[in-house]
């Protein structure tokens, strides 16, 4: 919300940021589990476009994005997909803060000249990711931490200039370049969804492997991996910090 005030014929915009305003890309198929967990974890006016359905936003009227998971690829040739990356790469240009989550943070890669690739096989479960400790998404979260991880496609090469912050065995986890942050991890997703998701997997996996991962999904794991849930506060914090410093005189 911005207020007007004349003084001595300038017009100074102020910007009251009780809450900021987040476009929500929702590119889960099954969008109504995605939204529950995204509006919890974010404190923002939040508003949501299920890409797939083919919602997005008209103009770029949002304090910050957020691009969700997907169980598509962002390779694959549909629709939605080419105006998902359309639309990013907009705003991009309008230089919102953005974050992408698992697919979100895949498709961010590729739009900004990265390289995503299958992984050929499938990390899922409880994991734990390094992080480098000097990166503004993940202030205050151990190095060591605990995440819910889900995903057979991988960021291969990250885009030009910008600096991985996150790893572990299965690849990049997380990334930043400008206004861009990506991690490959579920921080949104609660006991209920991580097991919905590992359930999903059937036919995909070897019962066995499902079976391991849904034991792994306890109330100590989940408790250790809510710590990651932080990087959420982190980011509206950078969005208030951005939109602070775009105050102008006309």
């Amino acid at each position: 919300m911005s207020v007007s005030h004349s003084i001595l014929g300038t017009n100074y915009y102020i910007v009251l940021m009780d809450r900021p305003r987040i476009a929500l890309l929702n590119a889960a198929h099954k969008a109504a589990p995605t939204r529950r967990n995204f509006i919890r974890e974010l404190e923002a006016d939040v508003v949501e476009f299920h890409c797939p359905s083919g919602e997005f936003p008209e103009g770029f009227g949002y304090d910050g994005v957020v691009v969700t998971g997907s169980r598509a690829s962002v390779y694959w040739d549909r629709e939605w997909i080419g105006k998902l990356k359309r639309w990013v790469g907009e705003a991009l240009e309008a230089e919102l803060p953005i974050l992408g989550v698992c697919y979100g943070h895949q498709l961010l890669a590729a739009v900004m000249g990265g390289r995503v690739e299958p992984m050929g096989e499938y990390e899922i479960g409880y994991r734990t990711v390094e992080h480098d400790g000097q990166n503004r998404l993940l202030e205050g979260i151990d190095e060591s931490m605990t995440v819910f991880t889900t995903h057979s496609d991988y960021v291969a090469r990250v885009p030009p200039g910008a600096t991985v912050f996150a790893r572990n065995e299965y690849g990049v986890h997380g990334f930043r370049k400008g206004h861009v942050f990506g991690v490959q991890f579920h921080p949104e997703y609660d006991m209920e969804m991580a097991r919905e998701v590992t359930d999903g997997k059937t036919g995909e996996l070897p019962d066995d492997r499902i079976e391991a991962v849904l034991e792994g999904i306890t109330e100590e794991a989940y408790g250790e991996a809510c710590e990651a849930k932080r990087l959420f506060d982190n980011f509206l914090a950078y969005v208030l910090e951005v939109q602070r410093g775009r105050i102008t005189a006309n």
